[in-house]
Parts: structure tokens; sequence; C-alpha cells
């Protein structure tokens, strides 16, 4: 039986690593490339066909919803599996929505990965259990105001929505996502405005109450 490839994509070289030792110790796979660097997995995936990329989501400057579009371009036939540290459904719908086929968080353990891999190399599709669980309750609370909202937001604002969770501030922010402050303030705004919320009070009670 033919090993499965794969290409690992994540800018945490200690990740990679774990993944990589993790995977060449299981008999039906084979990891054909490491790397942190979108131009690099771009290069490996059209040199070596991989036939699952392992892709994380937070990477800068070119982040994974973007490197997964360049790589479905040219690999069609390649699958890719969102893998972040976000469990918000946004985030994998999104990812669904460009092409790919999974996704996991870093909180998913070695047999749900693994699972994973089996699964999109198949031809179908996987969602991990903590996503899956949110999206169960979410379903409950399809009537509470702003929910459906949630999936209009661009993946920049649900990074925002993120950190103003965490309690950062707009100028942190800025900082942390490499943007002017005036960004992030239009970026804010168009979050209220987009979810009908007066404020940021009423957002982080938006954000706590749907366990997002």
């Amino acid at each position: 039986m033919e090993k499965i490839s794969i290409l690992l994509v994540d800018d945490h070289k200690l990740i990679r690593d774990s993944w990589s030792y993790i995977l060449e110790s299981d008999p039906r796979f084979r990891v054909i490339g490491s790397t942190g660097k979108a131009d690099e997995a771009l290069a490996i995936a059209k040199a070596k066909h991989p036939k699952v990329v392992l892709m994380d989501l937070n990477m800068s400057p070119v982040n994974g919803f973007d490197l997964t579009k360049l790589i479905r371009k040219h690999l069609p036939d390649t699958k890719i599996i969102g893998v972040s540290m976000h469990s918000m459904p946004v985030y994998a719908k999104k990812m669904l929505q460009i092409g790919a086929m999974g996704y996991v968080t870093k909180n998913s353990s070695k047999e749900e990965m693994v699972a994973a891999i089996l699964s999109v190399s198949g031809g179908e599709k996987y969602l991990c259990d903590e996503v899956k669980s949110i999206l169960a309750k979410q379903e409950l609370d399809d009537n509470k105001p702003g929910m459906n909202d949630m999936n209009a937001l661009t993946q920049r604002e649900v990074d925002v929505v993120q950190l103003i969770k965490e309690g950062l501030s707009s100028r942190q922010i800025a900082e942390k996502l490499i943007l002017s402050l005036k960004t992030v303030e239009v970026h804010r705004y168009n979050i209220l405005k987009k979810l009908k919320l007066k404020n940021t009070a009423t957002l982080v009670n938006f954000i706590n109450a749907h366990g997002l």
C-alpha cells in the first residue's frame, strides 16, 4: 500500500518537528516536506505533489488562507487540512469554502489528526470534535441576535474579534497584527456594524454569551 505523502506548513519549527516525528512513526504516512515559509511551501508542493498538506492558518506575512488558495490553484488534487489555535467555526467554514478538505485545532489529539489525514486523503471532509461541538451549540443558538452574521466577517475581522476576546486594546491589536491603529479601528467599526452591536462592551458580551 502506497504511503500518504504529507507536507507540513507551520511557522513554528518545534510544531513541525513534533508532527514530523509523530507522522513518520506511522507506516501509513511519509512526510515529504516541512517549512514555515509560504514561498517554500508552494515550491515544495509544486515539485513533490503531496497528497495532503497540513496548513497552519496563523502565519505571516502570507497566511494559511491565502496559501491554501495558491496551492489549490496549482494542485487541485492535493487535500488541505487547516490547522489553527482558533476553534471558532467561522475559520473552519472559510477554509472549506476556499477548497480545504479538513480543519483541526492545535488542541486536537494525535488520533484526531490521523483520522483527519485518512479521511481527506480518501476524499471525505473532516472537522475536529472541538469545532463540531461548537457548531452544534450554535445550531441551538441560531435565533440569538447576530449569530448568523458571524459568517459575514472577514478573516482579518475574526482575528480582531479573537484579540478583543483576549482583552487587547486597539493599539495592542495593531502591533500584534502589524496594522495601523486606524485600520484596527475601521475593523472594529465594521465588526459592530455586521453583528448589529452598539459598542465594544456589547461585543464582549456577545462573544462570551456564544462561547466564541
